[in-house]
């Protein structure tokens, strides 16, 4: 998944976008009002961390305006402040949760889980297609009665993969959402993944999931019968 981090202390945007990326997603920092605009209105998100105090325009502003634009994308605010009538502001301004600072790291990745959940935009902690199971909470992932290990980044390029099946994703959507916007969309990284992904939830097993069409790049759908890509 790929997450925006608008928060005005370096400091802690550093702490979080590490932690964040050390449990497979891809996060975008904007420092403030202007540059998270910005990387809205150029980039798909899954979910925006929200400082409640930025210099240069007010958090909630911001996301007043994401949801007059019906953007339904999951907000958790970071709020320098633990009163209640803040908390009341918050979200009654549109954000899905909130949570104040200082934080664990462990409670920030449980509020993000629970409001992807209650999201219309998310599904649930087990994604699954077919045989194939992936489940969020345990980065436990299943072929029929097959346990598949996998990597932190071949782990990701999946969960991106399932949480769209059926839909064509271009190689520039794929690098954007499971690398970053730094990853070229032309280099053969995205690639050099799928055939890795493919050797160990396609092969040896008579029903292909992961799928190539050409010029414009794969697909995760069921397909009876198609021979495992070397």
């Amino acid at each position: 998944m790929r997450i925006l981090l608008v928060e005005s202390q370096e400091n802690l945007a550093g702490f979080i976008q590490n932690g964040l990326r050390s449990i497979g997603y891809v996060c975008d920092w904007a420092s403030d009002y202007t540059t998270a605009r910005a990387l809205l209105a150029d980039l798909e998100f899954d979910a925006i961390l929200l400082d409640s105090h930025l210099p240069d325009g007010s958090s909630l502003n911001l996301v007043r305006l994401l949801r007059s634009e019906i953007c339904r994308i999951p907000i958790l605010i970071l709020s320098q402040s633990d009163l209640v009538k803040d908390k009341v502001t918050i979200l009654d301004a549109g954000a899905d949760d909130c949570l104040s600072k200082p934080f664990a790291i462990e409670e920030l990745y449980a509020r993000m889980r629970a409001i992807m959940r209650r999201s219309d935009l998310s599904l649930s902690a087990k994604l699954k297609l077919h045989d194939l199971e992936m489940d969020l909470y345990s980065q436990r992932v299943t072929r029929g009665d097959r346990m598949i290990s996998l990597t932190r980044r071949e782990f990701a390029l999946l969960e991106y993969l399932l949480r769209n099946p059926g839909r064509i994703l271009s190689r520039a959507a794929i690098c954007e959402h499971v690398w970053s916007m730094t990853v070229e969309s032309q280099s053969n990284i995205v690639d050099a993944y799928i055939k890795l992904l493919r050797k160990k939830i396609d092969q040896n097993f008579s029903t292909t999931l992961i799928h190539t069409v050409v010029g414009m790049g794969y697909v995760l759908k069921v397909a009876e019968g198609e021979p495992c890509p070397a």
